[in-house]
């Protein structure tokens, strides 16, 4: 009986020791930041109004589950993809794997996009695989996203996205970042930013536009966007 109890002892003093090991190697992020304009994709989602964004990330051994979050407009954007209706925020839920492979970076995993208190169906996933590459003078990287109709819309078209980006580090904690994208049934869009670090806060000027096209029935016309975002991560 004392030899059963000592070898449950050491069993539970053993997981816990292994518990603790797996708890301490997981990795907790948050992150903030206030937009004069949430653009995405080159459409504005706030009908050109401010927004205040934020989430969070856990990640093990390159594996990560994530949230993020930002007002929306309430009503229907002139130029959006989704109806949002009642609803006015948007929230994304994702999950993937990350890592590198002979100098060049991966990252493969699926995303969720939720507009809570909409009464109509909206929403939709996109499974996405990215890669990256660090050159030193200049990281780049592309993306493709593949959509999903998570929340039974009935799409007539698809809107798979294919993204190409770069990133060129400059003197004084700054950073030039360009991003080019392929909207399927949607239209082209662009995306240049000028970031300067201050400690733990990162201030974005940033310039956006969307070519000439149509989501559905929705017209949308060309944007062309400055804007401004200050944002820390922890």
């Amino acid at each position: 009986m004392k030899l059963m109890k000592l070898s449950l002892a050491a069993a539970l003093a053993a997981t816990m020791g292994m518990a603790s090991d797996i708890t301490s190697e997981i990795g907790v992020s948050a992150n903030v930041s206030m937009t004069s304009n949430y653009m995405w994709r080159g459409m504005s989602q706030t009908s050109n109004s401010p927004a205040i964004q934020g989430g969070f990330d856990l990640d093990y051994k390159g594996f990560y589950v994530g949230t993020w979050g930002s007002n929306v407009a309430g009503e229907t954007p002139e130029n959006s993809l989704t109806n949002y209706g009642e609803a006015n925020m948007e929230l994304d839920l994702y999950a993937g794997y990350s890592s590198e492979f002979a100098g060049i970076g991966y990252d493969i995993g699926f995303l969720q996009f939720v507009y809570p208190g909409n009464t109509k169906e909206s929403g939709w996933g996109e499974a996405y695989l990215g890669l990256s590459y660090d050159l030193e003078v200049v990281s780049v990287g592309a993306k493709y996203s593949y959509a999903i109709d998570t929340m039974d819309n009935g799409w007539d078209d698809q809107y798979n996205l294919l993204e190409l980006s770069a990133s060129v580090p400059l003197p004084y904690d700054m950073a030039i970042d360009g991003t080019y994208g392929f909207y399927e049934n949607v239209g082209d869009y662009y995306y240049v930013g000028l970031t300067k670090s201050i400690k733990s806060y990162d201030f974005t000027l940033a310039y956006t536009g969307l070519t000439d096209s149509s989501v559905g029935s929705v017209e949308v016309s060309k944007e062309d966007k400055a804007t401004f975002t200050v944002g820390t991560s922890f």
